[in-house]
């Protein structure tokens, strides 16, 4: 069991214990004092809940952030004088850089229900960035977008529901220029490259998109149109091929640098663990991945026998890297995102560039979940990015922060649109739940879909991490 899933079990038994001794509450006033007052208090505790209390938040609000930066960060000295950001006299900042500004955050009264924001003003790219409810501690502010403003004296940080405390720290990194420079996004399932890295390689000089699986599971929505689940789940497999080949040409990506390998959903794991022992849908009815390769502009080794096993995966991705030779790979964080088919899927990538005759000069890591808390990014779509919960600082982070304008984000968001997965309406329980929350919590929707990725990508950055070579056991090129 991964950290995610035993947190997750951790939360619901809490919760259950937590029911179980509100009806032992509320039972008892229904004796003590009146038959109806526990329904009416059932009714409001629900409602409280599902305002304040629904989110997956498994840390304290009031927990630092325990980032660690890599040696020989550059950190420029900085001043916070009543809500005015300075830099130190002389201090010059690079252009380009990703900037990160560490500031303690304490919720005011009203924080533990409206969700705290600072804002950054006195520019022309005014900023919103979120955090959690309650919180009280150490948290990490996106500036990238802020340099010019900070270098002449005029950005402010003003809270929302929160106060501003102590004296900040800034870290400044430098950021490889990817967007000149072949790249590759290896996206688990279709629509990871879009919820990832869509502003990347839409800008590229040149883009690879290479989706692992047809990502068929959990297709009760195609079943309510009358199909059984094989049915259903091979339908949904074909659909989500076909968006993984067909949604990156919205961006510009020729068709012949779009792939998709066709392994299943959640299989990868247990490919991992029988490298020659093929493992097919768990819910198509399939041991075959050439059915959804069939879009696929040439052959690949996998091919031959459509056997999904962890060999083919490795020497499917091994034969692209030799024909792309990308000099930037993007592909899932291996400590930040717990998916397991994000797991799987750096891991299987690690393995095919071993003794591998080319290798790639970039390696950016991306998180579209995490451990401890399911809405991050928190905030607005169209806001930017605060760096994630981390409590590792023995594993040094370097954050590389890619701005997308306003445009770029409407492209991002039809991209997204676009994806079969991302349309179906939400579960009506989750649309209540997100109804209370705007009319109590002030929490607003995506304009541009339903979806929640909607409000959590659609942002004014893209955030990365730059993997060091000795980090992910690579040979030297």
């Amino acid at each position: 069991m991964n950290r995610k899933q035993q947190l997750l079990k951790r939360h619901r038994r809490n919760k259950r214990a937590g029911l179980l001794l509100a009806l032992m509450v509320l039972a008892l006033l229904g004796v003590l004092v009146a038959w109806w007052l526990p329904l009416v208090l059932a009714v409001v505790g629900w409602v409280a809940h599902e305002a304040w209390f629904a989110d997956h938040l498994f840390y304290s609000p009031r927990d630092d952030y325990q980032y660690s930066f890599p040696p020989f960060t550059q950190q420029p000295k900085v001043h916070l004088d009543a809500g005015r950001l300075r830099l130190d006299d002389g201090v010059i900042l690079d252009d380009g850089a990703t900037l990160v500004l560490a500031l303690q955050v304490k919720s005011r009264w009203l924080g533990r229900f409206i969700d705290p924001v600072v804002e950054l003003l006195g520019g022309d790219l005014p900023d919103r960035q979120t955090f959690e409810r309650g919180v009280n501690g150490l948290r990490y502010l996106n500036l990238s977008e802020q340099g010019a403003t900070l270098s002449r004296g005029e950005l402010r940080l003003r809270g929302r529901f929160c106060r501003l405390l102590g004296e900040p720290t800034l870290w400044s990194f430098s950021s490889p220029e990817v967007q000149q420079q072949r790249v590759m996004v290896i996206a688990p399932h279709a629509d990871d490259a879009e919820l990832a890295a869509y502003g990347l390689y839409s800008r590229a000089d040149e883009a690879w998109i290479v989706t692992l699986t047809a990502g068929e599971i959990e297709a009760e929505h195609y079943q309510q149109m009358g199909l059984d689940r094989v049915e259903a789940a091979r339908l949904k497999g074909r659909l989500r091929a076909w968006d993984s080949i067909a949604v990156p040409r919205w961006a510009g990506v020729p068709q012949g640098h779009c792939m998709q390998l066709g392994y299943f959903c959640l299989q990868l794991a247990a490919m991992q663990a029988a490298p020659t022992q093929p493992q097919g849908s768990r819910e198509a009815d399939l041991s075959d991945t050439r059915p959804f390769r069939r879009f696929n502009p040439f052959a690949l080794p996998g091919d031959v026998d459509g056997a999904p096993t962890w060999n083919n995966l490795v020497a499917d991705l091994r034969a692209l890297l030799l024909m792309a030779r990308p000099e930037v790979i993007v592909l899932p964080h291996p400590t930040l995102d717990p998916h397991p088919d994000h797991l799987c899927a750096h891991h299987a990538v690690l393995q095919a560039l071993e003794g591998l005759e080319w290798q790639p000069g970039t390696l950016l890591g991306y998180a579209n979940h995490l451990h401890d808390n399911d809405r991050w990014p928190m905030g607005d779509a169209g806001t930017g990015i605060a760096l994630p919960p981390c409590f590792d600082p023995d594993r040094p982070m370097h954050p590389v922060s890619l701005p997308l304008a306003l445009a770029g984000q409407r492209d991002k968001a039809m991209a997204l649109g676009m994806m079969h997965d991302l349309q179906p309406r939400a579960p009506f329980k989750r649309r209540l739940r997100r109804a209370i929350q705007r009319l109590l919590a002030g929490r607003k929707g995506a304009v541009y879909g339903e979806n929640e990725f909607f409000r959590k990508t659609v942002r004014r950055h893209e955030l990365f991490w730059l993997l060091k070579r000795s980090e992910v056991h690579m040979k030297p090129k």
